[in-house]
């Protein structure tokens, strides 16, 4: 999951940095330094930020995001 991505699934959801570190239990502060590109994931906050937009509906693609459909 790239930084860009990560904006990127965030505004699909219509979610805040505040509503996905409650989500993913990551701090605010991990989220906008790995958004700003100015640090980057460890693999464990790494899983826990994609596992938590992926439970909201987000799926990962090459390029970017999506959302999955509504079945």
């Amino acid at each position: 999951m790239t930084p860009t991505q990560l904006r990127m699934a965030r505004s699909a959801l219509k979610i805040g940095v505040r509503d996905l570190s409650e989500m993913a239990s990551v701090t605010t502060a991990t989220i906008t330094r790995y958004e700003n590109e100015r640090g980057g994931l460890n693999a464990s906050t790494r899983d826990k930020l994609q596992t938590a937009l992926e439970a909201a509906g987000v799926e990962f693609i090459e390029d970017g995001v999506r959302l999955r459909a509504k079945s």
